[in-house]
């Protein structure tokens, strides 16, 4: 299991938990954080036995966006890190999500301030969960700057214009409540217990089909700007050879027999 000083990687049963490490800074994105987090996003996709990733935050923060002072040329931590980047300069935005996908479904647990940056990569998640007093945003227009995480193209595609505008436009301070009410994230838990019903959420996922799960995903973000005519074409020819599998017929035995399946991903 890879991590890094400001990035933990924890194995529950299938599930595999990445934690924003930095509760000094609230998380605050550092190069050693990006490089563990790409680095655990890859681990995932390449390990079978993985089924479902949680993405959370330690110290009651889940992240509190760009470390400020690095943008602002003062330096950064993680110095030894920099070859990492000099190779692959896309990968500060593959780890926070804008370029990349993970396969396996990612679920957010947030606890505290999840702002600017944070709420950028959490637009990156599948299905997101949160603490009572979380707080969300995108505050950075009141600093002059632009949300260049993607949230101009992808918070639009995810909650009604009428609100991403609001948010990007306004960058103020959003609860927990009224994030779910506009539909930014789907649970809203007792603070501290973001993480528990999060996995209670990965071990529903970890139940099910894995090549199943990954499909319906990739359907999912496959056809979400197609036409309706295209997207059904294109569920069909990815979810049609479901049908074939070793696991589909485990998961029609299982029923049969009135068991728990075991899926194998065959």
């Amino acid at each position: 299991m890879g991590g890094t000083e400001h990035l933990t990687v924890q194995r529950e049963g299938a599930t595999l938990v990445l934690t924003l490490n930095r509760p000094e800074a609230k998380n605050a994105l550092s190069l050693p954080m990006l490089v563990g987090l790409y680095d655990g996003w890859v681990e995932a996709d390449a390990d079978d036995a993985i089924r479902s990733i949680i993405l959370t935050g330690a110290g009651g923060a889940f992240c509190a966006g760009m470390d400020l002072k690095a943008l602002a040329g003062k330096g950064m931590e993680g110095q030894q890190y920099r070859d990492r980047l000099k190779a692959d300069p896309d990968l500060h935005w593959k780890a926070m999500l804008r370029h990349h996908r993970p396969r396996k479904p990612v679920i957010a647990a947030v606890e505290g301030y999840c702002v600017a940056g944070g709420t950028e990569i959490l637009q990156g998640t599948d299905i997101r969960v949160a603490g009572e007093s979380a707080t969300f945003g995108l505050f950075e227009v009141k600093r002059g700057l632009f949300p260049i995480g993607g949230s101009t193209v992808r918070l639009q595609r995810q909650i009604p214009r009428t609100h991403a505008l609001e948010m990007l436009l306004t960058g103020r301070a959003y609860s927990a409540r009224e994030a779910a009410g506009i539909g930014l994230i789907g649970h809203v838990v007792p603070d501290g217990t973001a993480l528990e019903k999060a996995l209670a959420i990965a071990g529903q996922i970890n139940d099910c089909g894995p090549l199943a799960v990954e499909a319906v995903k990739a359907s999912v973000y496959e056809t979400a700007e197609m036409s309706e005519g295209d997207g059904l074409a294109a569920e069909l020819k990815r979810g049609w050879p479901i049908f074939d599998t070793a696991d589909a017929k485990e998961g029609a035995r299982a029923f049969a027999e009135k068991r728990s399946p075991v899926y194998r991903r065959e």
